[in-house]
C-alpha cells in the first residue's frame, strides 16, 4: 500500500519565503544594472548641458544678430535637455529607492527564514508586562501582514508619484509645446510661457526633493537619526498644521547601527502619520532618547483615544499600518511598542529598540 505524504506547513511556508527572497535578489541585481545605466546617461546629459549653457551664452551675446530660428532652436534644445535630465534623475532616484526598499524587505524575509529554520530572536529588554521575554517564531498571519504592509506602502508611493512628479512632467511637455508654437508668432508670449515653465520646474523639483526625503532621506546616512528626525518633524508639522514639539535626549551627532537608525526613523514616521490620520491629533509631543544602548521614542498626543482605534493585542485591527503590525515588525529586531494613557488621558506610545554605536 502506498502512503500519501503530508506536506509540512512550515516547510511549505519556508519554501515560499525562500523563493520570494531569491526573486528579490534577482530584481535587486536587475535594478542595479539599470541604475548604473541611468548614472551614465545623466553624466552624458550633464556634459551636454555644459556645452549648451556656453551656446546659450553666445546666443545671448549676439541676440540682435542671429536669426530667430537659431535662437528658437537653441532654447528648445535647452528645454529638451533639462526635461530629459530631470526625468532621468527622477527615474534614478526612484530606482535607488526601489532598490533600498527591496533590500530592506529582503532583510525581513531573511529574518523570517532564519526564524522558520529554528534560529530564535534575541531576548527583548522588556515585555508588555515589564518582564523579560523571548520572542518565538512568527505565525503565518504575522508574515502575511508584514508583506501586506510592504505592498500597501509601495501602492501609496506609486499613487503619490503618479499624482505629483509624473503629472508635472506631463505638464512640462505641454508647456514646452506651447512655447514652441508661440516662438514665431508671439515671442513675448513665448518668453512669458518659458518663465512659467521655469517656475513650474522649480516647484516640482522641490516637491520631488520632499518626496525623496519622505521615501529615503539621504541625510539619514550622512548625519544620522536625530538630525533627520528633527528635519522631518519640522516638515511634518508645517504640512499637517499640527502643533508638534520635539525633545532630543543625548548627543545628536551620535551614530547608531544603520538598521537601528532606519527602523526607528520609519517607525516614528508611521506613528506620526497614525496620530494625524487615525487619531486626528492636533498636538504631538515627541521625545527621542539616544543616550543609552536602547534608543527610545515616546509620542504623547491628543485626539481619539487609542482604545477607539485599536486595543493592543486583543484588537481586531490588522491593517498594514495598524499598531499591531508596527509592534510585530519591531519585535522582529528585538524592539518593543507600548501603549498607555498619559496625564489627562492623552495617548502615549513608546517604542524602544536595541542600538549600539556604529563601528
Amino acid at each position: 500500500m502506498t502512503l500519501t505524504s503530508v506536506t509540512n506547513p512550515k516547510e511549505t511556508l519556508l519554501s515560499e519565503v525562500r523563493a520570494e527572497y531569491e526573486k528579490i535578489g534577482a530584481r535587486m541585481r536587475e535594478l542595479q544594472s539599470i541604475i548604473e545605466q541611468s548614472r551614465f546617461e545623466i553624466d552624458q546629459l550633464q556634459k551636454r548641458s555644459v556645452i549648451l549653457s556656453a551656446q546659450v551664452k553666445r546666443v545671448e551675446e549676439r541676440l540682435e544678430e542671429l536669426p530667430r530660428v537659431d535662437i528658437k532652436n537653441t532654447y528648445l534644445g535647452v528645454i529638451d535637455l533639462r526635461t530629459r535630465l530631470l526625468t532621468t534623475q527622477t527615474q534614478l532616484d526612484n530606482l535607488q529607492k526601489d532598490r533600498a526598499q527591496l533590500e530592506a524587505f529582503g532583510q525581513v524575509l531573511k529574518r523570517v527564514i532564519d526564524l522558520l529554520e529554528g534560529i530564535s530572536l534575541p531576548t527583548t529588554p522588556q515585555g508588555r508586562n515589564g518582564n523579560l521575554k523571548q520572542t518565538g517564531p512568527l505565525s503565518s498571519t504575522t508574515i502575511v501582514r508584514i508583506v501586506e504592509a510592504q505592498e500597501a506602502e509601495r501602492q501609496r508611493l506609486a499613487r503619490q508619484m503618479h499624482d505629483g512628479p509624473a503629472q508635472s512632467l506631463t505638464n512640462f511637455i505641454l508647456q514646452a509645446e506651447i512655447c514652441q508654437r508661440l516662438f514665431d508668432r508671439d515671442p513675448d508670449r513665448a518668453l512669458e510661457e518659458l518663465g512659467n515653465l521655469k517656475t513650474s520646474a522649480s516647484s516640482t523639483f522641490q516637491k520631488v526633493r520632499d518626496f525623496i526625503f519622505d521615501l529615503r532621506p539621504m541625510m539619514l546616512d550622512d548625519l544620522g537619526l536625530a538630525p533627520t528626525i528633527r528635519r522631518y518633524v519640522d516638515a511634518f508639522g508645517g504640512k499637517s498644521n499640527i502643533e508638534l514639539h520635539l525633545n532630543i535626549v543625548g548627543e545628536e551627532r551620535r551614530r547608531l547601527e544603520a538598521h537601528a537608525e532606519v527602523t526607528m526613523f520609519r517607525t516614528v514616521q508611521e506613528l506620526l502619520g497614525y496620530a494625524r490620520d487615525q487619531c486626528a491629533a492636533t498636538r504631538i509631543d515627541l521625545i527621542l532618547d539616544i543616550a543609552t544602548d536602547q534608543v527610545k521614542a515616546t509620542l504623547t498626543f491628543n485626539g481619539k483615544p487609542l482604545q477607539e482605534t485599536e486595543v493592543g493585542d486583543s484588537s481586531s485591527a490588522s491593517g498594514p499600518f495598524s499598531l499591531r503590525t508596527m509592534r510585530e515588525r519591531l519585535e522582529l529586531v528585538g524592539g518593543t511598542l507600548e501603549l498607555s494613557a498619559a496625564d489627562g488621558e492623552e495617548n502615549r506610545i513608546e517604542i524602544a529598540l536595541p542600538a549600539h554605536d556604529r563601528n
